[in-house]
């Protein structure tokens, strides 16, 4: 796969950040808070990827307007109360970033984040300079729609066929397959290999940094 592609978009969390149980304990921490079921682990990491209000919603369905708006009040306000720091990538991230910036990859994020969620995380790792470009899910639509990844295409002025989406989730492999661009999983975050390779990623790592193996740097 090496010279295949010019153009990396990564999803943020599960994929570059090792957050997956502690957004499961924010998610958990908000329905007992809201005295609404508390959502088993598995089903909590089914919603990581949407935006925060998709994630609710699903997760919550027969909560109304006002119960809904208390649970990503809490949510966001348990997300926050944990500092994030450089630590939180996996191991080896950082480097690996760097290297395939230097190795001349245009290197972007798509993320369920809000704008301002994604700013704080990037400046708590200091990863904000390593990406040409960022796109949130409180800018466009939600994934799986490919709307982010499009646009960062766009922008970029980039092929569909020279652009990789790296992923943890089944949303994100969706994105990928409704944007028309190959992917790549990697299965510690959200979702298992055995899930993830039902939407054909050209290949399931276990862990972020193994790119390097596969499309050089």
């Amino acid at each position: 796969m090496k010279n295949r592609f010019d153009l990396i978009i990564f999803d943020w969390d599960g994929t570059l950040v090792d957050s997956i149980d502690w957004i499961v304990s924010c998610l958990q921490q908000a329905a007992a808070s809201c005295n609404c079921t508390v959502p088993e682990r598995q089903a909590a990491k089914d919603v990581i990827g949407l935006s925060t209000q998709n994630a609710i919603r699903t997760l919550f369905p027969e909560a109304d307007e006002k119960i809904r708006a208390q649970l990503m009040s809490y949510y966001i306000q348990a997300f926050f109360a944990r500092q994030t720091s450089q630590d939180d990538l996996f191991e080896g991230v950082y480097e690996m970033l760097v290297q395939l910036k230097r190795a001349g990859f245009q290197l972007a994020v798509a993320t369920g984040k809000s704008r301002t969620g994604l700013e704080k995380a990037l400046q708590a790792t200091g990863t904000e300079d390593l990406f040409h470009i960022t796109r949130c899910a409180d800018e466009t639509a939600s994934k799986p729609d490919p709307a982010m990844v499009l646009d960062i295409i766009q922008h970029m002025e980039a092929a569909n066929e020279r652009t990789l989406m790296v992923g943890d989730s089944v949303h994100d492999m969706q994105m990928a397959l409704n944007a028309q661009i190959s992917s790549i999983a990697v299965s510690c975050g959200a979702h298992s290999k055995d899930i993830l390779q039902q939407y054909n990623p050209l290949i399931c790592l276990q862990r972020p940094t193994e790119l390097l193996d596969i499309i050089g740097g």
